[in-house]
């Protein structure tokens, strides 16, 4: 779970290209709750004066947020105007990736997708 939340905020910070999967996006999604909800939440009832990290917090994650948002749009398939829709774009990223390569790029589901392909033009 960790993992995940780290390969988006440190490796993919602001990268709006490609394809999150379901995974990504939702194990990302989870422990960003988590955090957010001690730093506003605990560390305001022990200090006010504390829950100005929660807020730091939330303008530091806010890319990463968005990133992964719009590459899990790409993952099915949609652009990124869709996460301004508010619920239709909650269904959106609980669908399930288009299987195979799109516009956006290859599956990440599918390690070995271009292994698959080789070959194919020849027939």
């Amino acid at each position: 779970m960790l993992e995940m939340y780290k390969k988006v905020v440190l490796n993919n910070y602001a990268n709006f290209k490609g394809r999150a999967r379901r995974k990504e996006y939702w194990m990302f999604f989870l422990v960003n709750v988590i955090i957010s909800v001690v730093l506003n939440n605990v560390l305001g009832l022990i200090s006010p004066s504390l829950a100005i990290i929660g807020s730091i917090y939330s303008l530091a994650v806010l890319v990463p947020s968005i990133a992964v948002g719009v590459r899990r749009l790409h993952d099915i398939g949609k652009e990124w105007w869709f996460l301004l829709i508010p619920i239709y774009n909650i269904v959106l990223l609980a669908t399930e990736g288009e299987k195979g390569s799109n516009q956006y790029g290859a599956d990440p589901k599918n390690e070995f997708e271009e292994m698959s392909e080789i070959g194919k033009d020849l027939n």
